[in-house]
This record gives structure tokens, sequence and C-alpha cells, in this order.
């Protein structure tokens, strides 16, 4: 599933960032293209960070589902053969 969680069009813009020394060195030793190891990282975080939001948002729902599925099971409960 591809979710689209920023425009990948758009235009690049510079930033001033400073970074360890050690792991700037390494990298350039490396030939590790800081900008897209840091739009890749970025991506990921973006991702994680809104998968926290969706769960905090919808926790209450998704408890009253699984208390109602305790209480009465699935409609699918007489009709299994497992």
């Amino acid at each position: 599933m591809q979710l689209n969680l920023f425009d990948a069009t758009a235009p690049r813009k510079p930033a001033n960032l400073s970074i360890n020394s050690d792991l700037l060195q390494q990298a350039k030793e490396l030939h590790i293209n800081l900008s897209q190891a840091l739009e890749q990282r970025l991506t990921e975080i973006l991702l994680e960070e809104k998968r926290k939001s969706w769960r905090t948002d919808n926790q209450g729902a998704v408890d009253e589902y699984n208390n109602r599925i305790e209480a009465r099971g699935v409609f699918s409960d007489g009709l299994r053969q497992f």
C-alpha cells in the first residue's frame, strides 16, 4: 500500500543543518547522499508519527469494537468449522 505522505514533486528547498562531524565524514567516505538519506528517514518518522496519532485518535472506537466482539462474538461464530 502506497501512502502519499508528502508531495514528491514539490520543489527542493535548501536547509542549514548541523551534524556530528564524524557521522558526516563517514557518510562522505561511503558516498551516501545526505539529502536522500534525510528525506527517506523523515518519511519513515512521519509515517510512524501519523500511525501513533491515528491510534490515539481511534483508540476509543477500537476498544469499543473489541469489547463488542468479546461480548457478542462475530457473525460467523456458528458457521466456522475450525
